[in-house]
């Protein structure tokens, strides 16, 4: 029976037709509860500088306009996405940020809130923002145009580039996992060692596409302010 290449990401495991495998969205929570409950360790530590770190970078792109606190927000955001990235490296764990329902659900509303918060408390500086500074009055109406479908196409370029990035590392190390029963034994030490470095990789691309989906939804909000 013929399946689709990608069914193999998809939910399978259902009780009551809920599925039981986006609960591994959950399991992050499992590693916070001791940091706060035990003395500090070197986990708690570099957890913390990392944190601060990366607030004071939000901060800086946030802008001296921006309303106090919001950089924890980004803050919660990239540690969400990191936790699920990395869960999913483990086997058979449901990776969730490999899928646009996820994905797209952590980007539309942050995209929604920015544009009604701009539009309502700075429309002078929204309608202003369509025109770059400099622009010829001949190509007014192009680049109106222009920035309008690049502020629309924003959500959707933020899910796609997670979803994308997780599936595709996802993808590569199952269907070189699939063809290790049909090699030899040399060949198979060199896929372990294939398999290992990728894995290495999925592991920086997890920090970096978290990190990156921080970044830019921090920019989107800076410049509705």
């Amino acid at each position: 029976m013929m399946t689709n290449l990608f069914s193999v990401f998809d939910p399978a495991s259902s009780i009551f037709n809920f599925s039981f495998n986006w609960l591994s969205t959950f399991l992050g929570l499992c590693m916070i509860p001791s940091m706060f409950w035990f003395m500090p360790s070197r986990y708690n530590i570099i957890w913390n500088n990392i944190l601060l770190t990366l607030h004071k970078e939000f901060k800086t792109l946030i802008g001296p306009s921006g309303h106090m606190g919001s950089s924890f927000i980004f803050i919660s955001l990239f540690s969400m996405i990191l936790f699920n990235n990395f869960l999913g490296l483990f086997p058979y764990i449901f990776t969730s940020t490999s899928h646009l329902t996820f994905t797209l659900a952590l980007a539309m509303p942050l995209w929604f809130s920015f544009m009604i918060f701009g539009w309502i408390n700075n429309t002078q500086h929204m309608f202003a923002h369509l025109v770059p500074q400099g622009t010829p009055a001949v190509l007014m109406p192009f680049m109106v145009c222009i920035e309008t479908i690049s502020n629309i196409i924003r959500p959707g370029t933020l899910a796609v580039r997670l979803a994308a990035n997780m599936i595709a590392g996802h993808l590569l190390l199952s269907l070189l996992g699939n063809t290790g029963p049909s090699l030899s034994y040399i060949m198979v030490m060199f896929l372990i060692v294939a398999q290992i470095a990728l894995l290495v990789l999925e592991s920086a691309v997890a920090i970096i596409q978290s990190y990156v989906f921080a970044v830019l939804s921090t920019l989107y909000s800076s410049e509705v302010n």
